[in-house]
């Protein structure tokens, strides 16, 4: 079996896992021109983000605690809140109209640390990755942002045969980067926006 088809099985595999529709070769060329400010507005909250419940002049009802799995909170005095797709001004107006009820005039503000966000603001990265994690996508990430993130390389990954994966269904796009002329041999021409969503598919090289 070539290199070449090994890798096409390899891709077949991994986008089938990720429920995503494959897509026929060849690749796409990542596009270089593409905006690398992909904006999605005022942060989201994702599940297992930790958010700040402050209370003004109410420290017995301010916590700070996670968004549970299924994208939900609890406070002292609001025992189910949903917070996932919520901006945290949002949610802090929503939480407000809850402790009327216990409070007079609640003020509430919301910080978010720990930050994930939904799974459609990550950028996931699979294959062969030192870490291959989901990435909180950022404005004007780059695939050298995501690299960095997930630790680089592993020995085995052959990186100029790495697929972009972005978008689903019909207007899905499978695009190819370099990502060994990238991060061994810093040739930041390698380098390329990414878009929330996008999916990072890393094979391994075969001798």
């Amino acid at each position: 079996m070539t290199i070449g088809r090994r890798f096409v099985m390899f891709a077949a595999m991994m986008v089938a896992a990720l429920g995503v529709a494959s897509c026929s070769t060849p690749y796409d060329e990542v596009d270089h021109d593409a905006s690398a400010s992909v904006e999605t507005g005022n942060y989201v909250i994702g599940p297992l983000d930790i958010v700040e419940v402050f209370v003004w002049r109410a420290p017995d009802v301010s916590v700070r605690i996670p968004v549970r799995p299924d994208g939900r909170i609890s406070t002292p005095l609001v025992e189910d809140m949903q917070a996932a797709g919520k901006t945290p001004t949002q949610l802090a107006r929503d939480l407000e109209k809850e402790l009327r009820t216990y409070l007079q005039d609640p003020v509430v503000t919301v910080i978010v640390h720990n930050f994930q966000g939904p799974l459609d603001q990550q950028v996931r990265v699979v294959g062969e990755a030192a870490q291959p994690v989901s990435v909180p996508y950022r404005s004007q990430m780059t695939v050298l942002d995501v690299m960095i993130a997930v630790g680089g390389l592993t020995q085995f990954a052959d990186g100029n045969s790495a697929v972009l994966i972005r978008g689903r269904g019909e207007g899905q796009r499978t695009m190819r980067v370099r990502l060994d002329d990238l991060m061994r041999d810093g040739d930041i021409s390698a380098n390329a926006p990414v878009a929330p969503g996008d999916i990072i598919l890393i094979p391994e090289g075969f001798l």
